[in-house]
Order: structure tokens, then C-alpha cells, then sequence
């Protein structure tokens, strides 16, 4: 074969080199501000349970109280995919795998509430009592894979109150043993970037108090009032709250009824498909988009209590709102009713199930170049991994039946779900 033919230019080196020097500063903000996703598992749902009445048992019982409303409610793969409009082909394993998660994993995610549920007489007590019950639940293994607490928020009224709590919550977890490492916190109703800067001050505190790592603490922001989206020059605040945060924010939680009560959405309208919600949401998730903050929907009020049809009719609702929100790439909501869990685990692992095939096989396709009826890119290979890894962490899907449709261990999926900016930008070259 002969010599390569060496491609023409017309510029000098100096030029790349000159282009490259100006441009130091934006690749160390892109690199600082958008890490990309964090590749850990992200909960489907977060369960808030008052302080005063978490106790050992809340996650066992939620799970119990759950399958007990599946048995009379929804016995059988039929009966739950006549209410819920299953597709018959999903019904019997959709079931199955909600009944096992009620019985092996019912809570993936577990906030004890200091906040608007509280209504206890002794907060020091209840806290403390939170900090020796979760420390106990992660010794013992029954623990959810994330619990923490919700404290009050960084408003003057009700400040103080929130750091003691947050103080003797973490003392707590510190004299038995130390954090745990599904520890969340969640720092509510918050207003200005300068109340998550306060609230980054505090857990530095903490964190020198103990002789822990920089950082080792981080926490969820709820978004629960309009100025929280717009702040009053017209710029979005949450943006400003990520980078307050100094890169512990984990998550941005949407407050369903704070929220359309601060805009004036009357009562009856006050749910997670009303505009305004959607609108919040959509600056939420734009914010966070590359940061590593991932985004949570609200929950609904509508229990599902009283007889069947009551039931039925409050699951298709749930059901329903949490598909729309798997849609709009809200992987995660609001329960507060051991009720909400099986249509909770019912949408999430039809919505896995019904995707499943394609995305496997598209993403295999594209692993080892076979090409196919649609012509996927990096950034839609990432997707399509993302999409099987969430269905292999929630219980929808089993690793051996990815594994088997696409050829790829866990590591591979790893590779094309959080490729590094630069490697996704280069492989699409």
C-alpha cells in the first residue's frame, strides 16, 4: 500500500494552539458546572413520613399495608390490568414484579419529616430518635437505600429551629457510627441562592466539627416558590441555587401544592399536569441538564382510600400521572401513602417493560456498528443505557435479560450511559 497523502491545510499550528489558550477558562467551567450525570442509582419515588411517628418498623409496614390494598383491591395480573389499562402482555409479569418489590424493597427512598408534616411536641427528641433509627436500619439491613430527613427551612421565622435540628440529627448518625451512605437531606422552601449558600455554610460546619471529607455532605432543594423560577431581574433562580450549592445539590424536588398555591391555582387544581407545574418543572430540568442534579416531580393528594371504586379511581389517576411524568424524563416523584405504591412500582415497571426489546436492541445495534432502521448517535446511545439502567435498579428489568438482548455487561452499559463531554463529543465526530 502506498504512503497516506497528507491532507492540506492553510493554517498554521499557532492558530489551533491560540484558539485553544483563549478558550482555557470555558473548558474549566464546562468541565466544573456540567460533570454530567453521576451514574448512581436515582429512587423512583421519595416517601415522607412525619418525625413524630417514623418508626422502626415504617418501611416494613408501608410494604405490608401496600400488598394488603393490592390482595383486595387488585388480586390478580387481570384485575390490576383492568384498572390500570395494562397491556395484557405485561399484566402477569407487571404483577408479579410489583408484588415482589412490596415484599423485598417496598421504599426506595425515605424522608423523616421536620418540615410541613411535623407535628410532634419534642423536635430534639424526635430527631435524635430519627438519627438511632436509621443508623439501626442500615446495621441491620433493613433500611431503604436512601433516608434522611426534611428540616425546616432557612426563613427567619423558623431558621434556628432547622440548623439545631439538622445538628442533632447528624450528631446523632455521628455517635453511632458515622453517616450512612444513602444519607440524604432536604432543604425546603427555598427562595434566594443566598439561603443555599447559608445552608452550604452549615454543613461545612459540621463537616470541620467532625473531621470529615469536604463535600461529604449533600442535599436535595425543593422548589416551592415562584421566585424560586424567576427571581425579580428576570433571571432563573434555580440556576443560581445549583451553583450555590458549590456542588452538593443532588436533586431538585418540585412542590406540587406551595407551589401552585404561591401562583394562586385554586385547590381543586392543584396537581403535577397543571401548566404552571409543567412550566416550573421544564426551568427545573433545563437548569440541572448536564449538572449532575437530577430532577423530581411532586406528589398527589388524592389517597387511594374507602371502597374499590374509590380505590381504583385514585390508582388510575396516580398511575397515570406518574406515566406522564417517566415521559417528561421525571424519574422520580412524590409517595405519601403506602397506597401510592403499587400503581407507584405498576407505571415505572410497565413503562421499563414496554421500552425494553427496542431499546436493547437499538443499543446492541449500535455497540457493534450493525446499523438497523434508525441511525443512533452517541447521545442517544447514552439514553438508550440510561433507560436500561434505571430498569435494572428499580426491579423492572433483570441484568441477565439485558445482557442476553444486548451483549453488554453492567460495566458496558456504565461506559455508554456517562461518557465524559469530551469522549461523546469526539466519538460523534
Amino acid at each position: 500500500m502506498g504512503q497516506q497523502e497528507k491532507a492540506a491545510t492553510s493554517l498554521a499550528g499557532a492558530v489551533s494552539e491560540g484558539i485553544s489558550a483563549s478558550l482555557v477558562s470555558v473548558d474549566e467551567e464546562l468541565a466544573r458546572r456540567y460533570p454530567g450525570d453521576p451514574g448512581t442509582r436515582q429512587p423512583v419515588h421519595t416517601v415522607y413520613v412525619p418525625g413524630e411517628v417514623f418508626e422502626a418498623g415504617t418501611i416494613r409496614s408501608w410494604g405490608d399495608q401496600a400488598l394488603a390494598m393490592l390482595d383486595e383491591h387488585a388480586p390478580d395480573a387481570a384485575s390490576l390490568a383492568a384498572v390500570l389499562g395494562l397491556d395484557d402482555r405485561l399484566a402477569d409479569d407487571v404483577h408479579a414484579r410489583v408484588r415482589a418489590k412490596l415484599e423485598r424493597e417496598p421504599i426506595e427512598d425515605l424522608r423523616v419529616d421536620f418540615e410541613d408534616g411535623y407535628a410532634g411536641k419534642d423536635e430534639d427528641t424526635d430527631a435524635g430518635r430519627a438519627a438511632r433509627l436509621i443508623s439501626e436500619a442500615y446495621e441491620q439491613g433493613t433500611a431503604a437505600p436512601y433516608m434522611g430527613i426534611r428540616m425546616k427551612c432557612m426563613e427567619a421565622a423558623v431558621r434556628d429551629r432547622g440548623i439545631r435540628t439538622t445538628d442533632v440529627f447528624l450528631t446523632g448518625l455521628m455517635e453511632r457510627g458515622g453517616l450512612p451512605e444513602g444519607l440524604v437531606l432536604t432543604l425546603p422552601k427555598v427562595t434566594y441562592p443566598e439561603q443555599v449558600a447559608a445552608f452550604v455554610r452549615l454543613l461545612e460546619a459540621f463537616e470541620k466539627a467532625h473531621g470529615l471529607q469536604d463535600g461529604r455532605l449533600g442535599f436535595e432543594i425543593q422548589i416551592e416558590t415562584s421566585q424560586a423560577i424567576l427571581a425579580a431581574d428576570g433571571t432563573a433562580t434555580v440556576a443560581r441555587m445549583i451553583d450555590a450549592a458549590e456542588g452538593r445539590a443532588t436533586g431538585l424536588h418540585y412542590g406540587t401544592f406551595d407551589y401552585s398555591a404561591c401562583l394562586g391555582v385554586s385547590a381543586a387544581y392543584q396537581a403535577s399536569d397543571h401548566p404552571a407545574a409543567d412550566h416550573a418543572k421544564a426551568v427545573m430540568q433545563v437548569a440541572a441538564a448536564g449538572t449532575g442534579v437530577r430532577v423530581s416531580d411532586g406528589s398527589t393528594n388524592v389517597l387511594p382510600v374507602g371502597p374499590t371504586e374509590k380505590v381504583h379511581d385514585a390508582w388510575r389517576l396516580h398511575y397515570g400521572l406518574t406515566r406522564r411524568a417517566l415521559a417528561r424524563a421525571y424519574y422520580q416523584g412524590w409517595d405519601m401513602h403506602p397506597g401510592h405504591l403499587p400503581t407507584r412500582y405498576a407505571a415505572v415497571f410497565a413503562f421499563y417493560r414496554e421500552g425494553f426489546e427496542q431499546a436493547a436492541k437499538r443499543l446492541s445495534a449500535y455497540a457493534n456498528q450493525a446499523g438497523g432502521d434508525v441511525m443512533d448517535e452517541p447521545a442517544t446511545a447514552k439514553a438508550l443505557s440510561s433507560y436500561l439502567l434505571r430498569g435494572i435498579d428499580c426491579g423492572a428489568l433483570d441484568t441477565d435479560e439485558v445482557a442476553r438482548l444486548t451483549g453488554l455487561t453492567r460495566t458496558d452499559l456504565d461506559g455508554f450511559a456517562a461518557p465524559r463531554r469530551g469522549d461523546l463529543t469526539a466519538t460523534a465526530q
